[in-house]
């Protein structure tokens, strides 16, 4: 398989397996993990490494802010700037889900931990 059709697979792959986990809300866990990860980050940022649009996304983090698992404030130094973050309540949603994720891959060896990071560090560098 050529590696664009590799990537293809994977992506369907462990959109697939996340989803299961994600009890098929794969967005809502996908966002609180990208602001968890770049926390007091602009939204803009955060969007461009989601791949989302931005109407998507303001839709997706109202229902999170109404839901009590991120928040989010003004730019201190660009107040046209919205920074968000994880709330306790979201930091635990997203734990439970990184946990049962986990306890999914135990058997996984090196190898195999070492090819995910690999793609992951060629595929940021890409993207």
């Amino acid at each position: 398989m050529k590696n664009v059709e590799m990537l293809l697979e994977i992506e369907a792959l462990t959109e697939n397996l996340t989803k299961h986990f994600a009890n098929n809300n794969l967005l809502k866990i996908k966002v609180l993990y990208f602001i968890s990860q770049y926390e007091n980050l602009s939204v803009s940022m955060i969007i461009e490494k989601l791949g989302l649009k931005k109407s998507n996304f303001a839709l997706m983090t109202k229902e999170l802010e109404n839901e009590g698992l991120i928040s989010s404030k003004q730019g201190e130094i660009d107040k046209r700037c919205r920074l968000m973050a994880l709330t306790e309540k979201g930091k635990n949603e997203l734990a439970s889900y990184m946990k049962n994720l986990k306890s999914f891959f135990e058997d996984s060896n090196s190898n195999i931990e070492n090819a995910v990071e690999t793609l992951c560090q060629y595929l940021n560098k890409k993207i």
